[in-house]
């Protein structure tokens, strides 16, 4: 069920801290950890501690815990003293979504070209 930690999630079991992550920042209801896989100096991703699958899943369910996710991502880039950064939610494996648990990934630290990839 949407919400719920899933067994077989990395993420749920971050949060439930089973498997160790370097964490940056946590309120009630996100937590914000330093990517494995760095892609720019400073890569953080930001999660909702309730599982869902991609960005417009959580916010057609929980608009209140999306704002709750964007703003800690702001938290993350003030915290990180970032004059610039991007904030990228990949939705589907086309995209390159690999862990089917929502989350904001916080890139910063260096120049970021467009188009991406």
């Amino acid at each position: 069920m949407a919400g719920e930690p899933q067994e077989d999630c990395l993420f749920c079991k971050i949060v439930a801290g089973t498997i160790p992550a370097t964490i940056v920042r946590q309120t009630e209801t996100t937590i914000a950890f330093r990517d494995i896989n760095p892609q720019a100096p400073t890569h953080v991703l930001v999660i909702p501690k309730a599982h869902y699958k991609n960005a417009a899943a959580l916010a057609a369910a929980d608009p209140a815990l999306t704002a709750d996710v964007l703003r800690e991502a702001q938290a993350v880039a003030d915290e990180e003293k970032l004059d610039s950064h991007r904030l990228v939610f990949n939705t589907g494996g086309g995209a390159g979504q690999t862990v089917w648990h929502v989350h904001a990934h916080v890139l910063g630290g260096r120049g970021l070209d467009w188009p991406p990839g």
